[in-house]
């Protein structure tokens, strides 16, 4: 019971910045057991159709974004704290099979590819008017109709960025798995979370293994295509997505829920590595310990270390999450909140969603990197919303996912 409590008590403790909380399993396998799973990176123009560096002012500050989709609502995409643009990559293959849309994802300040002069001003009101500069950039005067979607700090930077009513054609904000409440509660313990990670791995396939296999993201798939983007080349002091081949395979208008058959390594979309997994399944001795990652003789000058040192930023998380609530609930736009447990809404959102002042769903059986782990069951809840909100039209492959609450 005891061990249990803590258990829900750690997976709480991850939310603000997207990140999660080390695995309880051990990363060693006896050699020979179980199948081998591929951690061979992915190249990102299997998943968008298009990457573009927006420059956004005279300092040269520039912004990583990849696109996809050509006709329909301006999807936004934030992602969360240490990620990068690309941990939307399934997620965006899988909505724009569903619904008719476009796609602009985002390499946020600090992260990805983007380069600004002061990669560690990450307060909301910096990041949010980032946002408004890149979609001005990108689109002009005279948008889409724009939907603003975050996960984690994404999420919060997407409600202040609605709230700052700089992009008149906002039509539906959706944040996923952050709450207020929960996240300031989760602040105090994330610097010990943050260095308690690897410093460095000797390579892509290593840093890969260790995302899924530590419980950061449960789909192979998803992880092979996002991790790069969340790491920095010792070598060329630039992000990982360079040290990527690009491949022959290009991005098709199909959705990969029909797919019925990938290649022979990949997962598929929607496949989760969880704790009850037959290939985990091989009792650990005792004196199993976790693996060096990286061990004193490899030279600073290979391998790779994390895209940006989240530790140097922590004055400015509490102003992601201040007030964030209250502003969500007052933005009068078509909203959704999409959580991975129901135990991290807060009082205030529970109030506010009893008096219908947003669509909720929550999906089980999955990480905190939500649409990561489960991008299609995402995608699905996603589409229903922007079909029953009128922001879309559905494609030949759409279902509709009937809201939890």
């Amino acid at each position: 019971m005891e061990a249990s409590a803590l258990k829900k008590v750690r997976c709480k403790l991850i939310a603000p910045l997207g990140l999660p909380p080390p695995s309880s399993k051990s990363f060693s396998r006896p050699s020979g057991m179980g199948k081998k799973k591929d951690y061979t990176p992915i190249h990102w123009s299997r998943y968008f159709t298009s990457r573009e560096k927006i420059v956004v002012n005279e300092d040269g500050d520039s912004f990583q974004v990849y696109r996809r989709g050509s006709s329909g609502p301006l999807l936004v995409l934030l992602h969360g704290g240490g990620f990068s643009a690309l941990s939307w990559s399934l997620f965006a293959e899988c909505i724009e099979g569903l619904v008719s849309c476009q796609i602009l994802a985002i390499d946020m300040r600090g992260h990805g590819d983007s380069k600004t002069h002061n990669d560690e001003n990450l307060s909301a009101e910096t990041q949010a008017d980032d946002i408004v500069s890149v979609v001005k950039h990108v689109f002009g005067s005279d948008p889409p109709p724009i939907v603003l979607i975050g996960h984690s700090m994404g999420g919060a930077i997407a409600v202040h960025a609605a709230a700052t009513d700089q992009l008149p054609m906002i039509a539906g904000l959706i944040v996923i798995d952050v709450v207020e409440g929960t996240a300031m509660e989760a602040l105090a313990s994330m610097q010990n979370f943050l260095r308690s990670r690897p410093k460095q791995f000797l390579s892509l396939e290593q840093a890969i293994e260790w995302s899924v296999r530590s419980g950061q993201i449960r789909n192979g798939e998803s992880a092979r295509v996002s991790m790069p983007g969340q790491l920095r080349s010792d070598v060329t002091g630039e992000c990982a997505t360079s040290d990527v081949p690009e491949t022959v395979t290009t991005p098709t208008a199909s959705s990969p829920l029909d797919a019925t058959t990938q290649t022979s390594n990949a997962l598929k979309h929607g496949e989760c590595i969880t704790e009850d997994d037959e290939d985990e399944k091989i009792e650990s001795s005792p004196s199993t310990r976790e693996p060096t990652f990286f061990p004193p003789a490899v030279s600073p000058k290979t391998g790779y270390h994390w895209r940006i040192d989240l530790t140097k930023t922590e004055h400015q998380w509490p102003g992601w999450f201040h007030g964030l609530s209250a502003t969500f609930l007052a933005i009068p736009v078509a909203k959704l909140l999409l959580l991975a447990g129901i135990d991290r809404l807060d009082r205030e959102l529970t109030v506010g969603q009893m008096q219908g002042k947003f669509q909720m769903q929550v999906l089980p059986q999955c990480g905190h990197a939500v649409h990561e782990d489960v991008p299609d069951k995402v995608a699905e809840v996603v589409a229903t919303f922007l079909v029953r909100n009128r922001l879309t039209s559905p494609k030949e492959k759409f279902n509709w996912v009937m809201p939890a609450c």
